[in-house]
């Protein structure tokens, strides 16, 4: 079983915009969801050239579900819809930030967010370069 999404004819996206996608292997790029007004992060999807067209043109966060090997859009049978407010792409052009405004849980799960239930690590001691703890990380390393 693959989670590659089907062969189909070429997608509405922007030439330029698919030009520069950088895909996995299977022609995924991973979308982060986010809420808009608060930087909450809320989701990791996937999403192929047609998925993110759709993304782009409805307003909606439409994703590939790889187990199911369809495309979804966030809301149609939970209710929790993704408003899409902006989409960029990052430096490296192989990961995008999808916010949106999140009505109602983001999680399958029914939790606000994927990222609620198991935190590995709440707050971490930072040490400045001269090994003194000053609460403030520092970046000259």
């Amino acid at each position: 079983m693959t989670s590659t999404p089907p062969p189909s004819s070429p997608s509405g996206l922007d030439p330029e915009i698919a030009a520069r996608l950088k895909r996995s292997a299977d022609g995924l790029v991973p979308a982060i969801a986010q809420q808009y007004d608060t930087g909450e992060v809320l989701m990791l999807g996937w999403m192929d050239d047609e998925a993110l067209h759709r993304t782009l043109t409805t307003g909606r966060c439409t994703y590939w579900s790889r187990s199911r090997r369809e495309y979804w859009v966030k809301g149609d049978t939970s209710g929790h819809f993704q408003w899409v407010k902006s989409v960029a792409l990052d430096c490296d052009a192989d990961t995008l930030l999808v916010q949106v405004d999140q009505v109602g849980a983001a999680c399958h799960t029914g939790a606000r967010t994927c990222f609620d239930e198991d935190v590995l690590l709440k707050e971490a001691a930072s040490v400045d370069t001269q090994g003194a703890d000053s609460g403030v990380p520092s970046l000259d390393q």
